[in-house]
């Protein structure tokens, strides 16, 4: 049996850490959160509250872990996230611009910049 999972293309994303970010499809359409994690090998975000599954735990008294059934925070696929703009309260795109010497996003549709 040969391994037939397949490569990944991975590029950059157009999301950091800490961004606020809203769901474009999925269960949790149109809510709005941060990004916890980024895994850039797998084109994939964490965002904080968004996207939760049950996931079954074992005990574990060595570590003090306690069994049962926890909410976890599952990875999603980051084409289905898009940078919320708190100026214009708006999913958005991002454009990149030379403000003194540095490169920073600056929203799509108001100008606002999105990096502080």
């Amino acid at each position: 049996m040969r391994n037939t999972k397949k490569q990944i293309e991975q590029h950059d994303l157009h999301v950091k850490r800490g961004d606020r970010v809203i769901l474009t499809s999925g269960k949790d359409k149109g809510k709005i959160g941060n990004v916890k994690k980024v895994i850039k090998s797998e084109n994939k975000v964490i965002v904080e509250g968004l996207n939760m599954v049950t996931k079954a735990q074992k005990p574990n008294p060595m570590a003090g872990i306690q069994g049962g059934l926890n909410k976890i925070e599952a990875p999603v696929d980051s084409s289905k996230v898009m940078i919320y703009c708190m100026a214009c309260e708006k999913a958005t795109r991002v454009k990149h611009e030379i403000v003194d010497g540095k490169k920073v996003r600056v929203c799509k549709k108001c100008g606002e910049q999105i990096d502080s």
